[in-house]
């Protein structure tokens, strides 16, 4: 007999973050850098803990150039060869605290990423990205990297349930990596109806991540700063975001005219574009869980991290949090059937 879950699980949609008093004075006052241990690996990581997401268009060398001046994170894009991340690593060494080197779990992914992790020392970092975080296949893959690189810290995923964070942790994953269909070129939910409201996922992924000592990535459904406020609220430890980094000269593709616009090409990992890129096309017995679309040109990336810091900074203002550590402990989520006014959006 199937099962339903009448509990009610909630977006980042559904809710607002409520005001408290506060004695900052301005934003400026906010430190937005944590300070984390890893379970496993035991190495300790300090930084602003919003990374770009290891998708071609996004994770890519010239995105983590800007992102390491402002101490944040990019999960590189696993289509880099070892020439390309050789010379990355030689004119840019300050960038390789706050980058990691992504894999899939075939042979060929883990083959290539062994390459470029012997390579290069100086990455301490792995993402294990997949589909699918549930099948036991990765469960193994995970015990096997770990075994392979006792002392890199492992982000793996996507999952969206606490027992499944729990079992990755304790397969030797540091970092478990939270949400299956909220991202915005992400077709999973329509394809399979496979998925989780990706608000209560980080809440239910927190809470058994950190109860282990673990750590999670609230990955996608963050359209707006607020969004990415509301993760950190739910307790996410680091927030990954793909979309809200489209479109800017470090991501990579060129810049098309459309209708006297200025466009660039923004796509899911799972999508034709990315399947007929990498593997020669779609393959039979799979469907496409990814769309492909037309962002709008946004210029440099440097405007755009400033606009989300800022928005942080000042959610933690509204509820009295001086740290973005403290946000978590400071926010009560209001259920609202309506984020905003659109009458001028």
């Amino acid at each position: 007999m199937p099962r339903v879950d009448a509990d009610i699980k909630l977006d980042f949609k559904d809710v607002l973050l409520r005001p408290k008093r506060s004695s900052l004075k301005s934003r400026s006052e906010v430190d937005l850098t944590r300070t984390f241990t890893f379970r496993n690996s035991k190495q300790t990581y300090t930084g602003i803990p919003i990374i770009v997401a290891n998708m071609d268009t996004v994770g890519t060398f010239e995105m983590a150039v800007v992102m390491a001046k402002h101490a944040m994170f990019t999960a590189i894009h696993k289509h880099y060869s070892l020439e390309e991340w050789k010379l990355f690593a030689a004119n840019h060494p300050e960038c390789l605290e706050h980058v990691a080197a992504s894999s899939g779990s075939g042979k060929a992914d883990l083959d290539k990423l062994k390459s470029i992790l012997e390579a290069i020392p100086l990455i301490r970092y792995i993402c294990l990205d997949v589909a699918n975080g549930y099948s036991e296949h990765f469960v193994e893959f995970v015990k096997c990297v770990r075994a392979l690189f006792p002392h890199h810290t492992i982000m793996a995923g996507n999952v969206v349930t606490g027992e499944m964070v729990e079992e990755l942790i304790l397969s030797g994953a540091d970092i478990i990596k939270v949400g299956i269909g909220p991202g915005s070129v992400c077709t999973t939910r329509i394809k399979t109806g496979v998925g989780y409201p990706q608000l209560s996922a980080v809440i239910e992924c927190a809470d058994s991540a950190h109860g282990l000592k673990g750590h999670i990535i609230s990955d996608g459904g963050c359209s707006c700063p607020g969004d990415v406020a509301k993760a950190f609220g739910a307790g996410a430890d680091f927030v990954m975001l793909g979309g809200m980094f489209a479109g800017h000269d470090q991501c990579a593709g060129e810049i098309m005219e459309r209708n006297g616009k200025k466009v660039k090409l923004f796509y899911g990992m799972s999508s034709d574009t990315a399947m007929k890129k990498h593997a020669g096309g779609v393959a039979e017995y799979r469907a496409s869980e990814g769309r492909t679309v037309e962002v709008p040109y946004r210029g440099d990336v440097e405007n755009t991290i400033l606009d989300i810091l800022g928005g942080l900074r000042s959610t933690c203002t509204y509820v009295g949090a001086a740290k973005l550590k403290e946000l978590s402990r400071r926010t009560t989520f209001i259920r609202v059937t309506q984020q905003h006014s659109q009458v001028f959006s």
